[in-house]
């Protein structure tokens, strides 16, 4: 945990969250925000709409002062400046101002009177020889908007809360890919720093003893010492250009070449034989009886993923045993079976044979390197199959299936 904790990429995966996080509730708050806002803005508009016909209204139908409509209050000055007023009518009204400028012939007008919560709209007009102010209670619009504001305000809260929880949620789940793919990476690059170091520090212990040897002017017979760092080199250059090959599979098209995986695998097995007569392994390649086994795709990365197959298969065979590569056809694919007698595996490791620097399991110490995880990432990147046989002691068998040229790949 205490690693964890300090890891810099687990740091900044938690930041990452947080900032998505925040940014989303943000904005998710923000929209709610607006959203009531323009709620609250549509609310008082209809209420200042309603208020101002409802005064226009009883103004242009007023004959006296009573029986006015709900909280409404109606008063008349007549020319001699006495006022009559609706019973009941609220201390502070009516507007005496607004009535003294329209019965002096001014315009009609609309004003506001302070009073309990919301205070009075007035309309104050002139109808005869009579100056009409009616006065509405603004206190119920009043209430309705504070218990819309409540309701927003709950809202808002609500939608807060939820609007976090989401965010959080989504931040993981927007991260995870990246996550997946740091501690990829992480462990890529230690298993490839592993496979280097190794051929690297054989190198130089070699090149080392040939230098020795060639101060010393012993004379002796450095063949041996050169042929082992050629082999060593050869070694480097093939972890070299998996990796190379791991990080092009990815971007790689899907446009491809007629390739003759017959031509191919003839090609990998002559470049193997020098190996496989040192070992005292037999090496045989067994042609489609039915003709050449053309596919689409890419030669270069076809001829790895053989190469890597046949690789294997020497590896793990002893002197005088045999390793065959086969072709066929199962229309609409073809076939190429890498067969070996040698040491074979246990069936519970089929999979973990095509994991990335995967080590054998059940007392099983060695490890496997790249070649057989990118064979199946080449193999299936052609819209093919590879699968795996083995026996402890039996030897093993590797198939592949890939779409005959003219068929339907079903790309991976």
């Amino acid at each position: 945990m205490s690693t964890a904790r300090h890891d810099p990429d687990h740091a900044l995966l938690i930041r990452a969250r947080r900032v998505i996080a925040l940014q989303t509730a943000a904005a998710i708050t923000v929209s709610l925000l607006v959203l009531g806002g323009l709620v609250l803005l549509v609310v008082t508009h209809s209420q200042n709409a309603a208020a101002a016909t409802l005064l226009r209204q009883t103004a242009a139908s007023v004959d006296d002062v009573n029986d006015p409509p709900p909280d409404v209050w109606i008063f008349l000055q007549d020319l001699n400046g006495a006022v009559r007023a609706t019973e009941d009518a609220p201390r502070g009204l009516p507007d005496r101002g607004a009535l003294e400028r329209v019965g002096a012939g001014g315009t009609s007008e609309t004003t506001t009177i302070d009073g309990r919560e919301g205070g009075y709209l007035a309309l104050t007009t002139r109808r005869g020889n009579s100056t009409v102010q009616v006065v509405l209670s603004r206190h119920e619009q009043h209430d309705e908007r504070e218990r819309l504001l409540g309701a927003l305000a709950a809202g808002e809260l609500a939608g807060l809360l939820i609007a976090l929880l989401s965010a959080a949620l989504l931040a993981r789940r927007a991260t995870a890919p990246l996550a997946d793919a740091l501690a990829r990476q992480r462990q890529f690059v230690a298993d490839a720093s592993h496979e280097l170091r190794t051929p690297l520090t054989q190198l130089h212990t070699r090149a080392q003893l040939l230098q020795m040897d060639l101060r010393a002017g012993t004379g002796g017979d450095v063949t041996t010492d050169v042929d082992q760092l050629v082999t060593g080199s050869r070694h480097l250059g093939e972890v070299i250009q998996d990796l190379l090959l791991s990080s092009q599979l990815s971007r790689r098209d899907h446009a491809g070449v007629p390739v003759d995986l017959g031509g191919v695998a003839a090609d990998v097995l002559a470049e193997q034989a020098g190996r496989a007569m040192d070992q005292d392994v037999e090496l045989t390649l067994l042609p489609d009886a039915g003709g050449p086994s053309v596919v689409l795709g890419h030669q270069a990365a076809l001829r790895r993923a053989i190469t890597a197959l046949v690789d294997n298969a020497l590896s793990h065979t002893p002197g005088g045993g045999h390793v065959s590569v086969e072709l066929g056809r199962d229309d609409p694919m073809v076939t190429v079976v890498v067969r070996d007698d040698g040491t074979g595996f246990d069936p519970a490791d089929t999979e973990r044979l095509f994991a990335r620097f995967a080590r054998g399991g059940h007392g099983d110490q060695r490890r496997f390197g790249l070649g057989l995880a990118l064979t199946r990432e080449v193999i299936t990147g052609h819209g093919g199959t590879i699968e795996a046989w083995g026996r402890p002691g039996q030897g093993a068998a590797f198939t592949i299936r890939l779409p005959a040229r003219g068929a339907n790949p079903r790309r991976g």
